[in-house]
């Protein structure tokens, strides 16, 4: 009895570090679109990329200077690599870029893709179950998504910069699916730590740019790539490591669907935008989808 109320317990704390972890990681990467469009009236979209991770690398430096955690395995250096160069650079670059040209709601709609992405690749890669229940309350959150994107009144159009934002959900998926192994040897925390750090090198070339923009920067430009540095970054990278460490991949990613409907309400008290009635409409679905989820534990 003593032993299966101490598994009890341990379990209990496992869903509220990562229920927490979940929620760091949604509001985190819900700010950061109102950011990234605050950001690039003052820096160019692969400027604006560098200078964030270069931010955010440098603590996430200092804790593995400090912590000094066990080095790769060798057959382990692709996955941490795949982490810097596709999780944080190609998909940083991608976002930005395609942001330039596709509407908040409509690049949401697209990056929502994702989580589909995942439970897919987590199934036949992972041998993860994923329920008829939760692939139903996966289409009722991207249904959702969709009604948020109609409400931006400037439709979908695949354009260059749509495509380059889907890119950027699969970016997403593929590290999900290939970093999810790292977590029974490394911390959470390590894996963070390292993709920051080696993507702040893959997008190094551009810093020195950057530099050179934010000596003319303004005030809400400076602000806006300090704070994704900080909060979207170094942050809800380390609290999305620690998510995924503890819950299915397919399971974590679906929590993903509340990271517009959450932005949008960001975007009204960052930047003042009034949501639509699609959009209000459009986030209780989201929010929904990932209650049926998880109705089925």
């Amino acid at each position: 009895m003593s032993a299966q109320m101490s598994m009890a317990n341990s379990e209990q704390r496992t869903d509220v570090t990562a229920m927490l972890a979940v929620a760091l990681t949604v509001v985190g990467w819900a700010s950061a679109f109102p950011a990234i469009r605050a950001g690039l009236a003052a820096f160019g979209p692969l400027e604006l990329g560098a200078l964030r991770f270069a931010i955010a690398a440098v603590p996430a430096a200092i804790f593995l200077a400090i912590k000094r955690p066990a080095l790769p395995k060798l057959n382990e250096l692709w996955r941490f690599g795949v982490g810097g160069a596709i999780f944080v650079a190609l998909y940083t670059a991608m976002l930005n870029i395609g942001e330039t040209t596709v509407s908040a709601g409509a690049a949401a709609f697209i990056i929502n893709v994702s989580p589909i992405f995942t439970a897919i690749m987590a199934m036949f890669l992972l041998g993860e179950r994923f329920p008829v229940l939760a692939w139903f309350g996966t289409f009722v959150s991207f249904a959702g998504i969709g009604v948020i994107a109609m409400g931006e009144g400037n439709g979908l159009t695949f354009n260059t910069g749509a495509l380059l934002i889907l890119g950027s959900a699969l970016c997403s998926s593929v590290n999900t699916i290939v970093q999810k192994p790292l977590f029974s040897r490394h911390h959470p925390l390590t894996v963070a730590a390292w993709n920051m750090v080696l993507g702040a090198l893959c997008l190094a070339p551009f810093f020195p740019e950057s530099l050179v923009q934010a000596s003319h920067a303004d005030k809400a430009g400076l602000t806006a790539v300090i704070y994704l540095g900080l909060i979207p970054s170094f942050i809800s990278y380390a609290a999305w490591a620690t998510a995924l460490s503890r819950l299915p991949a397919a399971r974590a990613s679906n929590y993903l669907y509340l990271v517009s409907p959450v932005a949008t309400v960001i975007g009204f008290a960052w930047l003042g935008e009034v949501p639509t009635t699609l959009g209000i409409i459009g986030g209780v679905l989201a929010l929904g989808g990932v209650i049926i989820v998880n109705m089925k534990r």
